[in-house]
């Protein structure tokens, strides 16, 4: 790199520590190690971000209702531009949640479900940042669905799923702003002082 690039040692090295640092790769250590390339991380964006957050002095308020306006929208898109190959997968993704038996099992199954629809927005970009903040959220906030709320939860995932699959934009983009508007309502009233809270760098 350093012949390819006609660039010092020194700056080489800076170099690579940004791209380190912002997780687009890793230091592979020992004989035959140096730079390898990651795979993209919606975690690694959004944690990268909240360093701008920070310095803004957003608050948990505004970041969510970024999510209420980007998620049910990430929806919609996915019933506009629905695939028929992706049907069997979301319904997977759906049962999956269903046959949840504990937290961290179900913290996967929920994180699986949205990153399916986001993923059927066919937009990259709005999959990127809208699991970024989704990823900043969750980090930050303990509450969790739990026992009857978590049926309820796998319900509210159903019919978006069957919202999406039938084309339906409207009704995906509906139930999906009221899935997250009770998702953010719970967090408020279980954890008041994070939503005054500034998104702060970790």
């Amino acid at each position: 790199m350093l012949q390819r690039f006609q660039i010092a040692r020194g700056s080489l090295r800076e170099a690579l520590r940004i791209l380190e640092v912002h997780g687009l790769i890793r230091m592979k250590p020992g004989p035959g190690g140096g730079p390898v390339v990651s795979e993209v991380s919606s975690r690694d964006f959004g944690r990268m971000a909240t360093l701008f957050f920070q310095v803004l002095d957003i608050r948990f308020t505004e970041l969510v209702e970024a999510r209420l306006i980007l998620e049910p929208l990430t929806a919609r898109l996915a019933a506009e531009r629905h695939d028929p190959e992706d049907d069997d997968d979301l319904r997977a993704v759906v049962r999956r949640g269903f046959d949840a038996g504990d937290t961290a099992e179900w913290l996967r199954a929920d994180d699986a479900f949205h990153t399916k629809v986001l993923s059927m927005s066919g937009n990259g970009m709005l999959t990127l940042f809208t699991h970024g903040l989704k990823d900043i959220f969750t980090e930050r906030s303990s509450t969790v669905y739990v026992a009857h709320e978590g049926d309820h939860v796998r319900r509210a995932h159903a019919e978006i799923a069957d919202a999406i699959i039938d084309g339906d934009a409207e009704e995906a983009e509906r139930l999906m702003r009221e899935h997250m508007s009770e998702y953010v309502r719970a967090v408020a009233e279980r954890e008041p002082y994070l939503m005054d809270e500034v998104v702060d760098w970790r």
